[in-house]
């Protein structure tokens, strides 16, 4: 997305792409949190001023909701994806190596931003916790209808609850976003992934 916005400097003004701006913004959020990344961080990281920021993409809190937008596009399309997995095992499956990629990256942005946002923010961050909390409903909501199509096809064991399913695919990938967060390498992570689909309920 070539969108360009006006930065403002002395003497004649430059224009910056916002979408570069926000995928920085974003690696800085991911590095250090929400609470953590001053907006000095998120400036020179972003390679704006700070009335640029504020004109380009509101406060801080604006700013960060715009990252998640663009971390969901751009990190967590393998969460829609599997839903698409003609079988329950085929969705865990993609989930969790999907999840897997995503976490076992460079040791800056290491951990899931969701998580890792709602576990750092502060109490006058109440509205960045709403937001994230919010989003990961949505994605527990999706997980668990397409666990619920499973059950009603004679896929799962009987008295198997979807919503559990879900709960535990979810733990599962958290947990892997902490140990990632803590120094935990691809080869560690991937035992947990494949010892969970081992586990994986079977009829």
């Amino acid at each position: 997305m070539n969108v360009t916005a006006p930065l403002a400097r002395k003497g004649r003004p430059r224009e910056f792409c916002v979408e570069t701006a926000l995928s920085a913004a974003l690696g800085v959020f991911w590095t250090k949190g929400f609470d953590a990344a001053s907006l000095t961080d998120l400036t020179e990281a972003m390679g704006v001023t700070r009335p640029s920021l504020y004109a380009a993409f509101g406060n801080k809190e604006q700013l960060f909701k715009s990252a998640l937008d663009l971390y969901e596009r751009e990190k967590l399309a393998y969460v829609s994806n599997a839903m698409a997995a003609p079988t329950a095992r085929g969705v865990a499956e993609a989930l969790l190596y999907g999840a897997l990629d995503l976490l076992a990256q460079d040791d800056e942005t290491r951990g899931c931003l969701g998580v890792l946002s709602t576990m750092a923010c502060n109490a006058e961050a109440d509205s960045i916790r709403e937001d994230v909390l919010a989003r990961q409903q949505s994605s527990k909501d999706a997980m668990i209808a397409r666990f619920q199509r499973a059950a009603d096809e004679g896929e799962l064991p009987a008295g198997m609850s979807p919503q559990a399913i879900a709960d535990y695919l979810r733990a599962i990938m958290q947990g892997l976003s902490i140990q990632a967060r803590s120094g935990a390498g691809r080869p560690e992570l991937e035992q947990i992934v494949e010892t969970s689909l081992a586990l994986w309920p079977t009829k």
